[in-house]
């Protein structure tokens, strides 16, 4: 069983167990889980259901593990013969997920 689901602008093939890096993601009252409502694709054994943009009754629930920072990212401008350049860096911060659930009726 699997799911295709959408968060942060960007699509993630999800099942029971894995664990991922998403944008940052608001949890609930509890501070421990997430759950994500835009399904595209769920796929269970015998049966397929493809979303006209989501699947209805179709939800995916995960454990937030914690924040983490991704690789850091150096944009550098120069000009030459101008005494000009400029260096700064960039670090995003993710959530990382473990999907505990995908439930669909």
């Amino acid at each position: 069983m699997y799911a295709i689901i959408e968060t942060g602008g960007k699509q993630y093939r999800v099942k029971q167990g894995d664990i991922l890096d998403v944008e940052l993601v608001e949890p609930t009252k509890d501070n421990k889980w997430v759950e994500f409502k835009q399904v595209l694709f769920f796929h269970s054994g015998e049966t397929q259901k493809v979303g006209l943009p989501y699947v209805n009754n179709c939800l995916v629930q995960g454990e937030i593990l914690g924040e983490i920072k991704g690789p850091k990212v150096i944009a550098y401008k120069y000009k030459r013969r101008r005494n000009y350049y400029r260096k700064k860096g960039h670090r995003q911060k993710y959530s990382r997920v473990k999907i505990t659930e995908i439930t669909a009726s």
